[in-house]
Protein backbone atom coordinates (compact mmCIF):
# COMPACT_ATOMS: atom_id res chain seq x y z
CA UNK A 1 0.00 0.00 0.00
CA UNK A 2 2.23 2.89 -1.10
CA UNK A 3 -0.52 5.21 -1.77
CA UNK A 4 -1.68 7.70 0.47
CA UNK A 5 -5.13 7.48 1.95
CA UNK A 6 -6.73 10.93 2.96
CA UNK A 7 -9.38 11.04 5.34
CA UNK A 8 -11.52 14.00 6.49
CA UNK A 9 -14.05 14.11 9.73
CA UNK A 10 -16.05 16.54 10.12
CA UNK A 11 -18.70 17.58 12.63
CA UNK A 12 -19.48 19.86 15.65
CA UNK A 13 -17.68 20.85 18.15
CA UNK A 14 -18.10 18.20 21.36
CA UNK A 15 -18.53 15.22 18.94
CA UNK A 16 -15.06 14.17 19.32
CA UNK A 17 -14.09 14.63 15.70
CA UNK A 18 -10.52 15.71 16.42
CA UNK A 19 -9.84 12.92 19.25
CA UNK A 20 -10.62 10.51 16.62
CA UNK A 21 -8.43 11.56 13.84
CA UNK A 22 -5.22 11.83 16.43
CA UNK A 23 -6.11 8.53 17.46
CA UNK A 24 -6.10 7.16 13.74
CA UNK A 25 -2.55 9.31 12.91
CA UNK A 26 -1.29 7.94 16.75
CA UNK A 27 -2.21 4.41 15.43
CA UNK A 28 -0.36 4.41 11.89
CA UNK A 29 2.37 5.76 13.75
CA UNK A 30 2.59 3.08 16.19
CA UNK A 31 2.21 1.04 12.81
CA UNK A 32 5.46 2.42 11.47
CA UNK A 33 3.64 4.47 8.84
CA UNK A 34 3.91 8.19 8.02
CA UNK A 35 1.28 10.05 9.52
CA UNK A 36 -0.38 13.83 9.44
CA UNK A 37 -3.25 14.87 10.96
CA UNK A 38 -4.12 18.72 11.09
CA UNK A 39 -6.64 19.88 12.94
CA UNK A 40 -9.36 22.48 11.86
CA UNK A 41 -11.68 24.24 14.29
CA UNK A 42 -14.98 26.76 13.78
CA UNK A 43 -15.11 30.19 15.25
CA UNK A 44 -15.92 28.60 18.31
CA UNK A 45 -14.82 25.26 19.65
CA UNK A 46 -17.98 23.63 21.12
CA UNK A 47 -20.78 24.67 18.79
CA UNK A 48 -18.37 25.59 15.88
CA UNK A 49 -17.79 23.03 12.94
CA UNK A 50 -14.70 21.10 13.66
CA UNK A 51 -12.94 19.36 10.62
CA UNK A 52 -9.95 16.99 11.17
CA UNK A 53 -7.72 16.21 8.32
CA UNK A 54 -5.73 13.24 8.34
CA UNK A 55 -3.08 11.37 5.82
CA UNK A 56 -1.69 8.06 6.32
CA UNK A 57 0.94 6.66 3.97
CA UNK A 58 4.07 4.15 4.01
CA UNK A 59 5.97 6.70 2.16
CA UNK A 60 6.89 10.46 3.08
CA UNK A 61 3.49 12.86 2.85
CA UNK A 62 4.29 15.62 0.75
CA UNK A 63 1.85 18.22 1.29
CA UNK A 64 -0.06 19.04 4.21
CA UNK A 65 -2.56 19.90 2.21
CA UNK A 66 -5.06 18.10 -0.06
CA UNK A 67 -8.11 18.70 -2.19
CA UNK A 68 -10.43 15.89 -2.62
CA UNK A 69 -10.23 13.08 0.70
CA UNK A 70 -10.49 8.92 0.20
CA UNK A 71 -12.71 8.94 2.81
CA UNK A 72 -14.96 12.02 4.05
CA UNK A 73 -16.92 11.48 7.21
CA UNK A 74 -19.86 14.00 8.24
CA UNK A 75 -21.22 13.74 11.68
CA UNK A 76 -24.20 16.72 10.81
CA UNK A 77 -25.71 18.54 9.00
CA UNK A 78 -23.43 21.58 8.86
CA UNK A 79 -20.56 19.18 8.44
CA UNK A 80 -22.34 17.50 5.75
CA UNK A 81 -22.33 20.84 3.78
CA UNK A 82 -18.86 21.82 4.89
CA UNK A 83 -17.18 18.53 4.22
CA UNK A 84 -18.69 18.07 0.46
CA UNK A 85 -16.14 19.98 -1.07
CA UNK A 86 -13.56 17.53 -0.18
CA UNK A 87 -15.76 14.59 -1.78
CA UNK A 88 -14.79 13.63 -5.46
CA UNK A 89 -15.50 10.28 -7.87
CA UNK A 90 -13.48 8.00 -5.78
CA UNK A 91 -14.49 9.03 -2.61
CA UNK A 92 -16.50 6.99 0.31
CA UNK A 93 -18.73 9.73 1.53
CA UNK A 94 -19.94 8.51 5.10
CA UNK A 95 -22.57 10.10 7.22
CA UNK A 96 -24.28 9.64 9.87
CA UNK A 97 -27.78 8.28 8.86
CA UNK A 98 -29.78 9.97 12.24
CA UNK A 99 -29.07 13.69 11.02
CA UNK A 100 -32.52 15.28 9.28
CA UNK A 101 -32.81 17.24 6.18
CA UNK A 102 -29.52 16.57 4.58
CA UNK A 103 -30.83 13.84 1.94
CA UNK A 104 -30.96 16.78 -0.65
CA UNK A 105 -27.34 18.38 0.24
CA UNK A 106 -25.35 14.66 0.27
CA UNK A 107 -22.31 15.13 -2.06
CA UNK A 108 -23.72 13.62 -5.37
CA UNK A 109 -20.32 13.33 -6.92
CA UNK A 110 -19.09 10.79 -4.24
CA UNK A 111 -18.22 7.19 -4.97
CA UNK A 112 -19.92 5.58 -2.63
CA UNK A 113 -22.10 7.60 0.11
CA UNK A 114 -22.57 4.87 3.40
CA UNK A 115 -25.09 6.29 6.26
CA UNK A 116 -24.40 4.88 9.37
CA UNK A 117 -26.88 4.93 12.36
CA UNK A 118 -23.88 6.15 14.89
CA UNK A 119 -25.65 8.21 16.89
CA UNK A 120 -28.62 6.01 17.58
CA UNK A 121 -26.72 2.98 18.03
CA UNK A 122 -24.66 4.83 20.26
CA UNK A 123 -27.85 5.74 22.83
CA UNK A 124 -29.82 2.22 21.77
CA UNK A 125 -27.25 0.02 22.22
CA UNK A 126 -23.79 1.22 24.38
CA UNK A 127 -24.03 5.39 25.57
CA UNK A 128 -24.38 8.67 23.73
CA UNK A 129 -20.49 8.92 24.55
CA UNK A 130 -19.18 6.26 22.79
CA UNK A 131 -20.66 7.81 19.47
CA UNK A 132 -16.95 8.85 17.96
CA UNK A 133 -15.43 5.58 19.15
CA UNK A 134 -18.48 3.83 16.26
CA UNK A 135 -17.01 6.67 14.04
CA UNK A 136 -13.64 5.71 14.41
CA UNK A 137 -14.59 2.27 13.94
CA UNK A 138 -16.43 3.09 10.63
CA UNK A 139 -13.55 4.63 9.56
CA UNK A 140 -11.07 2.11 10.42
CA UNK A 141 -13.16 -1.05 8.61
CA UNK A 142 -14.19 1.90 5.27
CA UNK A 143 -10.40 2.18 4.91
CA UNK A 144 -8.02 -0.58 5.89
CA UNK A 145 -5.50 2.06 6.89
CA UNK A 146 -5.18 0.67 10.40
CA UNK A 147 -5.77 -3.18 11.58
CA UNK A 148 -8.78 -2.58 14.38
CA UNK A 149 -6.85 -4.22 17.09
CA UNK A 150 -4.17 -1.24 16.47
CA UNK A 151 -7.05 1.50 16.74
CA UNK A 152 -7.84 -0.24 19.91
CA UNK A 153 -4.46 0.07 21.47
CA UNK A 154 -4.55 3.75 20.43
CA UNK A 155 -7.95 4.01 22.11
CA UNK A 156 -6.34 1.96 25.14
CA UNK A 157 -3.04 4.47 25.35
CA UNK A 158 -5.08 7.52 25.33
CA UNK A 159 -8.28 6.54 27.43
CA UNK A 160 -6.35 3.83 29.58
CA UNK A 161 -6.11 6.05 32.52
CA UNK A 162 -9.85 6.06 32.44
CA UNK A 163 -10.51 2.07 31.69
CA UNK A 164 -8.15 1.61 35.35
CA UNK A 165 -10.89 3.21 37.05
CA UNK A 166 -14.06 1.81 35.62
CA UNK A 167 -12.42 -1.14 33.66
CA UNK A 168 -16.10 -1.80 32.08
CA UNK A 169 -15.18 1.29 29.82
CA UNK A 170 -12.69 -0.75 28.01
CA UNK A 171 -14.98 -3.61 26.64
CA UNK A 172 -17.77 -0.79 25.88
CA UNK A 173 -15.24 1.38 23.99
CA UNK A 174 -13.53 -1.33 21.67
CA UNK A 175 -17.23 -3.15 21.52
CA UNK A 176 -18.47 0.29 20.21
CA UNK A 177 -15.46 0.39 17.21
CA UNK A 178 -16.22 -3.28 16.52
CA UNK A 179 -19.76 -1.94 15.81
CA UNK A 180 -18.81 0.79 13.74
CA UNK A 181 -16.31 -1.93 11.47
CA UNK A 182 -20.14 -3.83 11.46
CA UNK A 183 -22.08 -0.58 10.65
CA UNK A 184 -19.71 0.47 7.39
CA UNK A 185 -19.54 -2.92 5.97
CA UNK A 186 -23.49 -3.67 6.25
CA UNK A 187 -23.92 -0.14 4.89
CA UNK A 188 -21.54 -1.29 1.89
CA UNK A 189 -23.74 -4.51 1.54
CA UNK A 190 -26.68 -2.36 0.21
CA UNK A 191 -24.57 0.10 -2.47
CA UNK A 192 -25.08 -0.16 -6.16
CA UNK A 193 -22.13 -1.73 -7.74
Amino acid sequence: MGETTKIVLAGEGGQGVQSVAGIIAEAANEEGRQALYIPNFGVEQRGGVSVAYVQISDSIIGSPKFQTGDIVVALSGRAVRRSSRYVGSNTTFIYDSGIEGVEGELPRNAGMILPIPAIETAKKDFHPRVFNIIIMGAVVGATGVIPLESAKEAVEKKLGYKFEKQPKLRELNFKAMERGVELVAEAAKYQPV
